[in-house]
């Protein structure tokens, strides 16, 4: 359930041109991506296409192949767990309460390389790629657990990555 309240008329405050966005603890979109699971929190329809703000929660050796984000920054904050993050050609991991900046432009990837699935919160700014994860992936269900990416979805991937401004970059 989302919510959404409106400044009235001669109201002042932070941002008086646009609307506040709640979402409740447990609630957002949530998708399939392969075995991984992303709430998304804020997207480009709430946030005027300022940021993209999501939950994701990565099986032990999930995530992303080698990729650019040309036009978009992405920030990252790991809740829980050990994440790989390369970034150009060198590695280095993030554990409980690290935060990683990657630049726009920038070669990177992470693989979660523990033995839990670990639990992180990313943002992209401006907002960007949700809708690769919406097209691609499968809205999550209640009481059943994710499978890997399918053949299909893997083919999806590569096909639809430059309409969504992503460079793939193993």
């Amino acid at each position: 359930m989302t919510t959404t309240a409106r400044p009235t008329t001669g109201e002042t405050g932070p941002h008086p041109e646009g609307a506040v966005v709640h979402h409740p603890a447990g609630t957002g979109p949530t998708y399939w991506f392969g075995d991984a699971v992303y709430t998304f929190k804020a997207t480009r329809e709430n946030t005027g296409g300022s940021l993209t703000f999501a939950e994701a929660s990565v099986p032990p050796g999930g995530g992303p192949p080698p990729h650019i984000h040309p036009h978009a920054d992405e920030a990252f904050y790991i809740l829980n767990g050990d994440i790989e993050f390369l970034n150009g050609e060198k590695t280095f991991t993030a554990h409980d309460g690290d935060f990683v900046f990657v630049p726009r432009g920038t070669r990177h990837r992470f693989r979660n390389v523990g033995l839990h699935v670990s639990r992180m919160l990313f943002l992209f700014t401006p907002a960007y790629l949700e809708k690769f994860f919406m097209e691609i992936g499968h809205e999550a269900r209640a009481g059943e657990a994710p499978v890997p990416l399918t053949d299909e979805q893997k083919r999806q991937i590569v096909e639809f990555a430059p309409k969504h401004d992503l460079r793939l970059a193993p």
